[in-house]
C-alpha cells in the first residue's frame, strides 16, 4: 500500500502505474487490456494520460478499453462511466474506436450484461484475464457495482451480470468476481475520509461479502496494488500500513 497526501499525487501514480503496466503487456502480447472503472477518483488520472506528458508514452491503438461496471445508460448520458472517460481521456488519445468496448447495448440491461460476457470471452480469449483492473470502493464497502447485499458479489459461473445499484441509477452491469479476480493486476485508488471505515473493514474486518463486497477482491485477487491518500488511511491500524 502507497499512502498520498492528496489526491493530486495519487492520481499521476496511477497515471504511472498504467503506462508501465500497459507497456509490459504489450511487449508480451501485443495488446493492453484495462478494465476501466467510473467515479470521481480515476477521473484525474484519466485527465493526467490525456496530457501531452503522458499520451504519447504508450501506443494506444494497441489499447482495449473494457468497463469494470457500467450505469445501464447510454454512453451520451452524463452518468454514464464510459461517457466520464471518453470526455476525460479517450477522445484526447489516438485510440481506435473499435478498441473501446462499452457495455451499454439497447434492449435492457439483463441483455446487455449477456452481450459483454460474450464480447468479454471473445476478445480476451481461453486466458480470460485483464492486464489491469481499475478499481475503487464506495462509503458503504462497494466495488465495481457489486453492492452490499446483494447477490452479483456472490455470483460463481457468469462473468458479467445485471445488478442493482444503491445509489442514483439503479440498473447497473459490473464484471463478477470469477473475471475481477482473474485480473493480472487489480489497482484500488481509494481517497476521501468518507472510505476510511469501509477500507478498515476491507483490510482489518472478519470476511463478510454481504457487508463489503470489496473484500471479493481485495482478499483474493493474486496480484493487487493500492493506492490510497492520508483521510482514507485514518483508521488503519499501523501494521496495516
Amino acid at each position: 500500500m502507497t499512502v498520498f497526501p492528496d489526491l493530486e499525487s495519487l492520481s499521476r501514480a496511477a497515471a504511472d502505474l498504467f503506462i508501465q503496466i500497459g507497456n509490459e503487456a504489450i511487449a508480451r502480447h501485443a495488446r493492453f487490456d484495462v478494465a476501466l472503472s467510473g467515479g470521481s477518483t480515476p477521473k484525474k488520472m484519466f485527465e493526467l494520460l490525456a496530457t501531452e506528458e503522458y499520451r504519447g508514452k504508450i501506443d494506444w491503438s494497441l489499447v482495449h478499453t473494457f468497463w469494470g461496471d457500467e450505469r445501464y445508460v447510454p454512453p451520451t448520458h452524463e452518468l454514464s462511466n464510459e461517457h466520464i472517460a471518453r470526455v476525460a481521456l479517450l477522445s484526447s488519445v489516438p485510440i481506435p474506436e473499435a478498441n473501446i468496448h462499452g457495455m451499454y447495448v439497447e434492449g435492457g440491461f439483463d441483455a446487455a450484461a449477456e452481450a459483454y460476457e460474450e464480447l468479454v470471452i471473445k476478445q480476451l480469449g481461453p486466458e480470460l484475464s485483464l492486464d489491469l483492473t481499475l478499481l475503487g470502493m464506495g462509503p458503504d464497502g462497494h466495488t465495481a457495482s457489486l453492492f452490499p447485499d446483494e447477490p452479483a458479489v456472490n455470483e460463481k459461473v457468469k462473468l458479467v451480470v445485471a445488478g442493482i445499484g444503491h445509489a442514483g441509477i439503479s440498473e447497473r452491469i459490473t464484471m463478477t468476481p470469477p473475471l475481477l479476480n482473474r485480473s493480472r493486476t487489480v489497482l484500488f485508488m481509494v481517497a476521501g475520509a468518507d472510505k476510511a471505515a469501509p477500507l478498515k473493514r476491507v483490510l482489518e474486518g472478519p470476511e463478510d461479502w454481504a457487508k463489503t463486497p470489496s473484500q471479493a477482491i481485495a482478499r483474493h485477487a493474486p496480484n493487487i496494488i493500492w493506492l490510497v491518500d492520508n483521510l482514507a488511511v485514518a483508521d488503519l491500524n499501523s501494521t496495516t500500513l
